[in-house]
């Protein structure tokens, strides 16, 4: 009876030594997690290793014609095409892009066939920047890259605004009036340098400041240089998971020393 009454006694070690147990499986639960983003970092590891494989794969391939219906095109391979813009359709979508903040010119291109595929040709700086406008037929060399629907982060599209911060084609062709079924889901960045010159590797660096150019719009500012810190990313998770194992473990000791003390 009196030893139940002493602070040191078991009384008194006991709510210690729960918190001891509640705490090791918090850390428990945390190491999971930990482990768990640790894995989902290693698939995106691979994941961004074949995606910068396949692009330097592309880059270093010619051109081929784009069939709008091949379904087995790849993001950022080389195409061409020809066609005619329309520029009462086009359509300014925001960016950002080692000249600055402006916009990407979007502007439908419409084939012989009658399908239309939207073109970034390029940067401009402003709503207002005088751009040219080329009539009659002509041939596109750029990039294949996939639809952007919805917006960016916390920046949706507005169509009736026209506020675009994505490249949405369905979206796009919808507030254009084009009809859906003849459009293709895809579009092209114009890129009339070679990919692998001197100017393309500067302005897709992302790094570097190039001068203005003179003429409106300005192709060729796809950055092809893609960050990959996914294996560094992982080790920092499964290190979490380690250390809070170590801890769970200490806690876990505790609570069993309070429970049969020596």
């Amino acid at each position: 009876m009196k030893q139940d009454q002493t602070p040191d006694g078991p009384r008194s070690r006991g709510p210690a030594r729960w918190v001891g147990l509640l705490g090791a499986a918090l850390l428990l639960v945390a190491a999971l997690g930990f482990t768990a983003l640790g894995l989902w970092q290693l698939q995106r590891l691979e994941w961004k290793q074949a995606l910068i494989a396949r692009v330097q794969q592309g880059l270093a391939q010619a051109p081929v014609l784009l069939d709008p219906r091949d379904g087995a095109a790849q993001e950022y391979q080389r195409v061409w095409l020809e066609g005619e813009f329309d520029h009462a359709r086009e359509t300014l979508v925001g960016a950002s892009t080692v000249l600055g903040s402006g916009y990407w010119l979007m502007t439908p291109l419409r084939r012989a066939g009658g399908d239309w595929i939207w073109v970034n040709r390029g940067f401009v700086p402003r709503r207002d920047t005088e751009r040219q406008r080329p009539a009659g037929p002509q041939r596109i060399e750029g990039l294949l890259r996939l639809s952007e629907p919805g917006g960016r982060l916390l920046q949706r599209n507005e169509a009736q605004s026209g506020r675009w911060y994505s490249r949405d084609v369905q979206a796009l062709s919808q507030a254009a009036g084009l009809p859906a079924s003849a459009v293709a889901s895809s579009f092209i960045d114009v890129w009339p340098e070679p990919p692998g010159s001197a100017y393309a590797q500067l302005a897709s660096s992302g790094d570097a400041v190039l001068k203005p150019p003179s003429v409106w719009p300005h192709p060729g500012l796809t950055v092809l240089r893609f960050s990959n810190n996914h294996r560094s990313y992982a080790l920092t998770w499964f290190a979490l998971a380690a250390m809070s194992l170590g801890a769970a473990f200490f806690l876990l000791r505790q609570s069993r020393q309070l429970r049969h003390p020596e």
